[in-house]
């Protein structure tokens, strides 16, 4: 597995044209972040030619005159707008003419060779049609959050009734996050998380790029599973590595997770069967109150409010986030 010094070279930095392989950094209010994530990519990404394009989401923290400056052999587009993850990725997918697509979060650090030798798990999986690595924490510690398996009612069942809290290791409870599993071995998903994320951009066009109204979170979920249901079986190897610190775009708690909410219901609408459609909302519903009701019950024994605070928000928006995007 790798370790993160860097490699000994550079990639080489090519044409739109010329390249193998079309990064793509959607970034917003995130300038530091984001230089250091070009700065290991271009450090670390191993034997491969790449054509790196930043979509700056209207950042007001100097991000895209930042990025220009320090990295002017990348591509930079300062759009004067926030349009969100999945409408500016589709924006450069449209633009891009090589083989493949690599998306990349702003608040990563690419391990050596990361990109090299996706790159070459990929092509050596066609059938996966969409691969992704291992993350870890700044610590090195695993990071799980670089896949996951498909919501269903019973994965719902015990994240409801907190039993994926209580048995975080167990596959069978924590089933969405395939608990126990130290992501350390080659294994079909049926999610690869959209931070680091290897796709043929053919494959791409042919599911026509992420569905729109998945405005942040759940849009690569929605697209591994529309590739799933044309044959393909993502996939995940622990040869390409990178740091992902997870939300460091999203500040507000509340915030975030009624956007996962949303996400998490328009993924039961888009993909379940009809009948189980109801079931999986009421479990959606039973999760989200249970939390409120837990952490107003801690909130007044510690006296530590603020958890309570954030579940109160997320509970009193229930008629928002049910409805999905």
């Amino acid at each position: 597995m790798n370790t993160p010094e860097t490699c000994c070279a550079r990639p080489e930095l090519t044409s739109p044209d010329q390249a193998e392989v079309t990064v793509i950094i959607v970034s917003w209010n995130t300038r530091d972040l984001t230089l250091k994530a070009i700065e290991t990519l271009l450090d670390n990404a191993g034997d491969v030619s790449m054509h790196v394009v930043v979509w700056d989401n209207d950042s007001k923290d100097g991000s895209a005159e930042a990025i220009a400056e320090q990295f002017p052999g990348l591509r930079v587009i300062a759009h004067d707008e926030n349009i969100g993850f999945a409408l500016a990725n589709n924006r450069v997918a449209e633009m891009a003419t090589s083989e493949w697509l690599l998306l990349l979060n702003p608040d990563t650090e690419t391990h050596p060779r990361a990109i090299e030798n996706l790159l070459r798990f990929a092509k050596a999986h066609p059938e996966a049609g969409i691969v992704g690595g291992r993350t870890v924490f700044p610590d090195g510690s695993l990071n799980p959050a670089s896949c996951w398996r498909k919501s269903t009612p019973w994965s719902l069942f015990c994240q409801a009734f907190g039993l994926s809290r209580m048995f975080p290791d167990s596959p069978v409870f924590n089933y969405e996050a395939i608990g126990g599993w130290r992501r350390d071995s080659v294994r079909e998903v049926d999610i690869v998380v959209g931070c680091f994320f290897m796709i043929r951009r053919a494959l791409w066009e042919e599911l026509g790029g992420f569905d729109r109204k998945y405005v942040m979170y759940g849009e690569e979920a929605d697209m591994c599973l529309r590739a799933a249901e044309r044959g393909y079986r993502p996939m995940i190897t622990p040869d390409a590595q990178i740091m992902h610190l997870v939300g460091a775009s999203t500040n507000l708690r509340s915030e975030k997770q009624i956007r996962l909410m949303k996400a998490r219901v328009s993924l039961i609408d888009d993909h379940w069967p009809a009948a189980f459609k109801p079931i999986g909302r009421a479990l959606m519903w039973f999760w989200i109150a249970n939390r409120r009701l837990a952490s107003k019950l801690i909130g007044l024994v510690s006296k530590n409010r603020g958890d309570a605070e954030e579940w109160r928000k997320i509970w009193n928006a229930r008629h928002e986030w049910l409805r999905g995007y």
